[in-house]
């Protein structure tokens, strides 16, 4: 897959420096406003650049993706006005678009990970990573690490006597900052060891992290800019650790602002009454949405 960061190909009479952009919503409940808005930026920037925007499905949590789900984010964003030229749905020059059908892609890249060994197995439970810790970061999709199976802590774990579950980690030096332009945010800078800490690659449930699978399939698919939202910034920090372990070049990465529930926290999808599958069923037409959300 090396192959993804080089020059000179042709993607429907363009070269790869036509701008490529994506949208990757996961089927696990219905899409809600917030979505639809970060969707809308990523729609109107690959329109104002002339280039190609791609749905991805990101259906790698099998206990709560669904079928119907899928469905319905491809119904719920047409309806909303999201328009995308390469998908599970309409299909294109790099499918398969859902993630579970992409498994060989990321085995590929973790054997990379492990060649260089960059990535080492971990024993360790999130309930015990959480204990070990006396201040997790908040609002984080992944708490910092201790560093308790990591080689040379005394207490590494060897795959000679590995039993039971067991995840792939990504060292990260301590001290070692990550910074970049967010086209959005300005300039972002994060430290390992502060901000993050060795991330997970590679689940206990045989199937890759986020961090792994979304850089590959980035990489793969050959995305030039990546919209998402702000609270993924430090994500960001991660995935460009992978990029480099992969001798890929990452793309730009633009992050939205938010948007935000009356008591000002973030929409996730138990919001229910501001999903767009319930504000349809309300009568609310997408012109209305779209007019409140960019207000």
């Amino acid at each position: 897959m090396a192959e993804h960061s080089s020059g000179g190909h042709i993607l429907n009479g363009c070269e790869k420096v036509c701008y490529r952009g994506r949208i990757a919503p996961s089927p696990t409940g219905f899409l809600h406003a917030g979505h639809a808005r970060t969707f809308w930026i990523a729609q109107e920037r690959a329109r104002a650049n002339s280039g190609v925007l791609v749905f991805r499905n990101e259906d790698l949590d099998p206990a709560r993706s669904r079928p119907e789900f899928v469905e319905a984010m491809i119904e719920d964003l047409h309806w909303f006005g999201v328009e995308w030229q390469e998908g599970p749905d309409v299909g294109g020059p790099f499918a398969p678009y859902t993630q579970s059908q992409r498994i060989a892609f990321y085995r590929e890249a973790f054997d990379r990970l492990r060649a260089a060994n960059v990535v080492y197995p971990c024993q360790c439970t999130r309930k015990e990573v959480l204990s070990a810790l006396q201040a997790p970061q908040a609002g984080d999709d992944e708490p910092i690490y201790p560093g308790t199976c990591r080689p040379g802590s005394g207490k590494e774990t060897s795959l000679t006597t590995v039993s039971g579950r067991i995840t792939w980690r990504f060292q990260v030096a301590d001290g070692q900052e990550v910074a970049f332009e967010d086209g959005c945010c300005g300039p972002q800078a994060f430290v390992a060891g502060k901000d993050f800490g060795d991330f997970v690659v590679w689940r206990h449930d045989n199937l890759p992290s986020y961090q792994l699978a979304v850089v590959v399939d980035d990489a793969a698919m050959r995305m030039t800019e990546v919209v998402r939202g702000e609270d993924l910034l430090r994500s960001t920090a991660r995935q460009l650790l992978l990029y480099r372990a992969l001798q890929w070049t990452p793309p730009k990465f633009y992050h939205c602002p938010l948007v935000k529930d009356s008591s000002g926290m973030r929409l996730a999808k138990r919001h229910d009454a501001l999903s767009l599958r319930t504000l349809r069923e309300d009568g609310e037409s997408a012109a209305t949405l779209r007019r409140r959300l960019f207000a």
